[in-house]
């Protein structure tokens, strides 16, 4: 009676042992992968720039006088201001007093010029009569010429002090945003080093950045750029010029970006570009198809679905797609992630999927 039970126990466990086991054929399905075909596309070949911002162009307020305290301020850093615009008064005191002395001397001056003509042409009358002698009529005349000579001394040195005093008022030269302003009540104008305003002229600023000379010919003045502020702002700006040289030490040449004005901009601070080139077709795959384990490469799948791995060299890059100078042939397919999951000669099966 034991041994059928034996038996039955025996054949019981390997038909479960046989229900568990896999079929070959589902253990053999390759696994499903993403593809994307080689293909011309255009791409608007971009390219990153850094740089600082700066005035499109500077104009500085200097004190025409100097040694004269500083007696307001009526501008600041930040202040938008137009030509001929008083920014800052000096202490007229002096020149006040002096003014009112070459007042007191004009007028001083023009009473002896109209006595000393009065009196020569009291005696120029009795020229020829005898009644007084020529000499004398000569000198009343030399007299005459000097005092009026003195006038005209007195009425220059009150004009020039009248010219002084209007200096005393330092005015804007041209329109456009105090960017520096280092002068304070009290100050002596004209001691120190740094001009006391520095204006960007019509409140225009510029990212002054350097790009690679081969990357150089990508970028066109007109092209649109956008530029990251340090405090991650972005701004739209336009590349105005490209610089005429390159510098031999470095290979770096400079681009000048054009920017709007906004109050987030703070002369000399950094700021990063990304310059929109030109669109070009070219062969390209998305950017997520790359490896870079042991180099730039793709995973190719041949017509049977084997994956085989293709070293290619990169160009440009733009909307997600990378431009291949090198690497397979258009219209072969690579997988999309680089082939993360998959190993060369493994089979597999594409589908065409989304960059």
């Amino acid at each position: 009676m034991k041994r059928p039970l034996f038996v039955t126990a025996i054949a019981l466990t390997l038909s479960a042992c046989a229900k568990e086991a896999p079929r070959a054929d589902e253990a053999e399905a390759p696994p499903t992968v993403g593809v994307f075909r080689v293909a011309l596309r255009p791409i608007s070949a971009g390219v990153d720039v850094s740089g600082t911002i700066v005035a499109r162009e500077e104009a500085a307020i200097l004190p025409e006088l100097s040694g004269y305290r500083v007696l307001r301020v009526l501008a600041d850093e930040g202040d938008q201001v137009r030509r001929g615009q008083p920014v800052a008064l000096l202490d007229g005191a002096l020149l006040a007093s002096e003014e009112a002395r070459l007042r007191a001397q004009r007028t001083s001056a023009q009473v002896a010029a109209e006595r000393a003509r009065s009196e020569h042409l009291r005696v120029a009358d009795l020229t020829g009569r005898g009644v007084i002698a020529d000499e004398t009529i000569v000198q009343r005349g030399f007299e005459a010429r000097a005092a009026q000579a003195q006038l005209q001394s007195a009425q220059a040195a009150l004009r020039e002090i009248v010219v002084r005093r209007g200096r005393l008022t330092l005015r804007s030269p041209v329109s456009g945003v105090i960017v520096q302003r280092s002068l304070r009540p009290g100050d002596v104008a004209g001691t120190g080093t740094e001009p006391p305003f520095r204006i960007a002229r019509d409140g225009l600023f510029e990212l002054d950045a350097e790009a690679p000379e081969h990357l150089l010919s990508r970028l066109a003045p007109g092209a649109t750029a956008t530029v990251t502020l340090a405090s991650g702002r972005r701004l739209t700006g336009t590349v105005r010029r490209l610089g005429e040289r390159v510098d031999p030490a470095t290979r770096l040449g400079r681009v000048r970006i054009l920017l709007p004005f906004h109050p987030g901009l703070r002369l000399g601070g950094f700021a990063t570009a990304s310059v929109a080139g030109e669109a070009r077709s070219v062969r390209s795959v998305p950017l997520r198809a790359l490896s870079y384990e042991g180099g730039p490469s793709v995973m190719t799948v041949d017509k049977a679905g084997r994956v085989a791995r293709v070293p290619v060299r990169t160009g440009a890059r733009g909307g997600g797609m990378v431009e291949l100078l090198d690497g397979p042939p258009s219209g072969t397919p690579v997988l999309l992630g680089g082939g993360a999951l998959v190993v060369p000669g493994q089979i597999v099966k594409p589908v065409e999927g989304q960059p």
